[in-house]
């Protein structure tokens, strides 16, 4: 359950939403994105109340929205084209020609080519991420959600991948909202960083600030969280050496 969590989230910079499990990291985006509906508070877009918005408004508004999910969240029965023009068929009216531009342009964008006619069990996980993205961008989203990006990938392909959304919020000025545990990714780009625990915001702040936060809940996550990717990179080691 969260309870009176507030927070402006920065403007075409890299926001991070952190906590343990359960702490009310995904429940936060889900509502803030409209796929939960919160009992009370009130979610703003630009000063437009997204919470009591007319469902046609709302329809409007979710077009400024792109996600990624935890997963991808691919269509397994479509191609990689198919998924990525999946929301441009959805909420435009653009010509098949343009549609194929605009995937083209996505993928390319993503550093991915010739997968159009692969399927997704076709490609790696790290490339299914990236396809992942390249749907999340392909209505040219104000505001990009990301649901633990690097969940599940190894140490190589998380920088990668952390590195694409940077630049994509970098170069086309999206606000992004990424939940982690990746205290890598915390450290290294972001720009604002809300702490959750037990469903409450227990700290927020910049990578500069959390490094000297004093706050002993946050302090035990992030040792936390970084004794667990040096233990996750030692297996990945062992693994290939063996």
């Amino acid at each position: 359950m969260l309870k009176g969590i507030d927070a402006v989230f920065k403007e075409g910079k890299t926001n991070m939403i952190i906590g343990g499990s359960g702490s009310g990291k995904t429940v936060l985006m889900k509502c803030i994105v409209g796929l939960m509906e919160p009992d009370g508070g009130t979610i703003l877009y630009d000063g437009r109340d997204f919470t009591n918005m007319h469902p046609k408004v709302k329809r409007e508004t979710r077009q400024e929205i792109g996600m990624l999910f935890q997963y991808a969240a691919l269509f397994d029965s479509m191609t990689v084209e198919d998924n990525v023009a999946f929301p441009l068929r959805l909420f435009t009216k653009q010509t098949p020609k343009e549609i194929k531009d605009r995937v083209d342009f996505c993928l390319d964008r993503v550093n991915l080519e010739k997968v159009n006619n692969l399927y997704p069990d076709e490609i790696s996980g790290g490339m299914r991420k990236r396809v992942g993205i390249a749907r999340a961008i392909a209505l040219n989203p104000k505001y990009l959600f990301c649901d633990e990006p690097n969940s599940g990938l190894d140490p190589q392909t998380s920088i990668v991948i952390d590195e694409l959304i940077k630049e994509i919020t970098e170069d086309f000025g999206t606000t992004t909202i990424i939940n982690t545990h990746d205290m890598n990714s915390v450290l290294e780009h972001g720009e604002y960083i809300i702490y959750l625990y037990k469903g409450t915001k227990h700290w927020e702040g910049t990578k500069e600030e959390i490094r000297n936060a004093d706050n002993e809940e946050l302090k035990e996550f992030i040792y936390a969280a970084q004794f667990a990717k040096e233990h996750h990179i030692a297996l990945l080691q062992a693994n290939k050496k063996g």
